[in-house]
């Protein structure tokens, strides 16, 4: 057995856990700080609208995200389960398929988006006033898209191949790169959303050098090595197929952005636009904290899984969901406790944007205590090739439930009602949850 094999396999569960939770944890903080510093260097440097026109182009991010988390996560529970298995080869060879398939996919992506770009800014919901701040935004996170995508792919994997703290030094560099080069080319260089969307790609090319320092660890079971390639359609089919999960939690994530866009401007207008700005923002920030602990999870139960260590799978489950309660709990209080300090940050000075803001964050908020709870069991499934479970957990919780809601809950209400379509989306779906898991808990099938 390898040292990673050996540390999965015979470490203490709690031991084991926090090892991978708090290089996660802290680098999705410095992720999360690094998207905040993102908005109020803007907002402040730039101006209101130009955080509006930076937040409708956010969902490309998302898009180009979900891609990396398709590829990379599907790619990723393949490689722990077949080093589970002991069939180092076999791993390596899911490796080398899965940047290849980045490579193509986002490859053609891009150059469509960049032929497309005016009718991409247009239909994610830009108006005439934010148009020119969504297209200098867009255009430069297009033509570095690729490099963003393999960072992340190569986070993946690197942290499965037992080097988490790698991973989690990785993206510090590239978050606090980013703040600086923000500061920088903001308010030094007066670039504009140019400069915060150059900084962000600049400092993504920095910290996918420093992933690169894994291979060369001797120790390293990743190989950029075309020999240890085998094209197998089987394979690739498997990558896509667990995956998918994650591709949908994170490209829905654009449709959400969109979606209450365009609801907030029918039914409320620019201040409910302006206002979701806001708190989307904040909500890309906290939302990281829970990614970080599904983050944590899936190496440890996806080689359990793969090596029929159910005990540890489920052991790990229980501690995840545990982080995960508590962190919602704690994001709630701090909306609640501190919403003037929140919205401050950003600059608004209208009244009416400010109080519509506070409304949001007390009513959005609630929407935490059960994200965790969805997020995390449908990480879980995916680790562990239940596709079908972790997809319909996705669906109902982003769109199937959601996005009718943005139209009732105005309809039947006020626009302030929209709020309410995150946390009434997010508790019918871990109600959903509870349900099948009171009805299979004495089945052992769920974890087979």
């Amino acid at each position: 057995m390898s040292d990673t094999s050996i540390k999965l396999t015979q470490t203490p569960i709690h031991k084991l856990f926090l090892s991978y939770l708090f290089p996660s944890l802290l680098g999705m903080i410095l992720m999360s700080v690094n998207i905040l510093v993102d908005g109020i260097f803007v907002s402040n440097g730039v101006g209101p609208l130009a955080l509006a026109g930076v937040n409708i182009a956010v969902p490309i991010f998302s898009i180009l995200l979900s891609i990396s988390l398709w590829i990379g996560m599907g790619g990723a529970t393949l490689y722990s389960i077949e080093m589970g298995k002991d069939n180092i080869q076999q791993a390596r060879s899911i490796f080398m398929q899965s940047l290849l398939m980045t490579v193509s996919i986002v490859g053609v992506l891009v150059i469509i988006c960049l032929w497309k770009q005016k009718e991409i800014a247009l239909l994610f919901g830009a108006s005439t006033k934010v148009l020119p701040y969504v297209e200098d935004y867009l255009h430069v996170i297009l033509l570095f898209g690729l490099i963003y995508v393999l960072e992340n792919v190569l986070s993946i994997f690197i942290r499965n191949d037992g080097n988490p703290k790698l991973a989690m030094i990785g993206l510090i560099t590239t978050s606090v790169l980013n703040i600086i080069l923000n500061y920088i080319f903001i308010f030094q260089m007066n670039m504009g959303v140019s400069g915060a969307a150059y900084a962000t790609a600049l400092s993504t090319v920095v910290g996918l050098c420093v992933l690169l320092l894994h291979f060369l660890r001797s120790d390293s079971h990743l190989r950029f090595n075309l020999k240890t390639f085998h094209f197998n359609f089987s394979n690739m089919k498997e990558i896509l197929k667990i995956g998918s999960p994650s591709f949908i939690t994170e490209g829905s994530t654009a449709i959400v952005v969109v979606g209450y866009n365009i609801a907030f401007s029918h039914f409320v207008g620019e201040i409910g636009v302006t206002s979701y700005a806001v708190i989307n923002y904040l909500h890309a920030v906290f939302i990281m904290l829970f990614f970080g602990i599904s983050a944590a999870i899936q190496p440890i139960v996806s080689f359990s899984y793969g090596a029929k260590l159910t005990e540890r799978l489920k052991a790990v489950l229980k501690l995840g969901l545990l982080a995960g309660i508590i962190a919602g709990i704690l994001i709630i209080l701090v909306g609640w406790l501190l919403d003037d300090q929140l919205i401050q940050a950003f600059s608004v000075h209208d009244p009416a944007i400010i109080e519509f803001t506070k409304q949001g964050i007390h009513l959005f908020f609630i929407g935490y205590l059960f994200l965790s709870y969805n997020l995390l069991y449908a990480e879980f499934y995916q680790s562990i090739k239940k596709i079908r479970l972790s997809m319909i957990i996705i669906l109902m919780r982003s769109l199937i439930l959601f996005l009718p809601l943005l139209y009732l809950l105005p309809a039947a209400f006020t626009g302030k009602a929209l709020w309410l379509a995150f946390p009434i989306a997010e508790g019918l779906t871990a109600i959903g949850i509870l349900l099948y898991q009171f009805k299979n808990n004495r089945s052992k099938t769920v974890y087979e």
